[in-house]
């Protein structure tokens, strides 16, 4: 398929999953089983679609490296066995190694602790011509850190800054953070995957009942559904108050992993697309240089 034709089908799709403002978004508005216009008797169909926009992706990707002008920062964040780590692996899978870069964010360490909770992502920001992703990322300061209120206080916070609008500041903080980095050339896309409640519990005892997934299962994950509801919330307030127009949150349906991973094709496909990419174009000096090299070359015997 042409490129052209992909990027519209995109388009269309990663638009019904886009939220870029706060009025009226719920979570439970979205289906986490959705499949939109593909069945699952329609896996194959699906299947050669994310190949087509994997190689679609592969050509963007390719422009923006070499125009080097913009940088694409991919943001995910999941409850756990939602399939970040799959989906990150099979839609960047035809892309340079060369113009992606991957973070990945856990508990943060002593020194992250001793900086402010924006410090250690904002190190890993992708250089010009490159794809960062984020897996997780300062989103978990307004995620985890707010279902667990405790940990505000290991991150040594002056009192004074300890306040019940903590919250409401730090939503502030990352949208002013966000519209920085696209004022400078840094694209900005958020990705909620969304998993319900049942199909999480169906993959977690995958991970328990085979033995080839053990290495998978956390019992601290399986602690964190305890607190379902709170997540829940925490994402809702998280994405209504931090999607913007030029800062989109998409959040996903990730019952079925292989619709997951189209759709977020689908919306990296949208933001390469919207940057109007194209190869360098030389001039005079450089084409008068390659016509002597072209000489050279041909006059070479052998």
């Amino acid at each position: 398929m042409e490129l052209d034709k992909v990027i519209k089908v995109a388009r269309k799709l990663a638009r019904s999953y886009r939220v870029t403002g706060k009025d009226g978004f719920r979570i439970k508005d979205i289906d986490p089983g959705d499949t939109a216009w593909l069945e699952q008797e329609d896996k194959p169909r699906a299947k050669d679609a994310l190949q087509t926009g994997i190689q679609a992706l592969a050509q963007l990707q390719d422009m923006l490296y070499a125009q080097d002008r913009w940088a694409v920062l991919l943001v995910f964040q999941a409850m756990d066995a939602a399939g970040k780590d799959g989906a990150i692996k099979h839609v960047m899978s035809g892309v340079n190694p060369q113009g992606c870069q991957v973070a990945s964010f856990k508990a943060p360490s002593a020194e992250e602790l001793d900086h402010d909770y924006l410090w250690r992502c904002n190190r890993h920001l992708p250089e010009r011509g490159r794809i960062g992703i984020f897996n997780r990322s300062y989103y978990e300061e307004v995620l985890v850190v707010r279902v667990h209120p405790e940990l505000l206080r290991h991150q040594k916070l002056p009192e004074s800054r300890m306040g019940k609008d903590v919250w409401k500041k730090r939503y502030r903080d990352i949208r002013t953070y966000e519209r920085y980095l696209d004022t400078n050339g840094v694209i900005v896309r958020k990705f909620f995957l969304h998993v319900s409640r049942a199909e999480q519990k169906r993959r977690f005892m995958d991970r328990i009942d085979n033995p080839e997934k053990n290495w998978k299962f956390s019992a601290a994950d399986a602690r964190e559904r305890g607190h379902w509801k709170a997540y829940m919330a925490a994402y809702e307030d998280a994405i209504r108050e931090t999607a913007t127009p030029e800062c989109p949150w998409y959040v996903v349906p990730a019952d079925n992993k292989w619709f997951t991973r189209i759709v977020v094709a689908a919306a990296v496909i949208e933001a390469l697309a919207s940057l109007g990419l194209h190869y360098p174009k030389v001039g005079p000096t450089k084409l008068a240089e390659l016509a002597a090299a072209r000489k050279a070359l041909q006059a070479e015997r052998g």
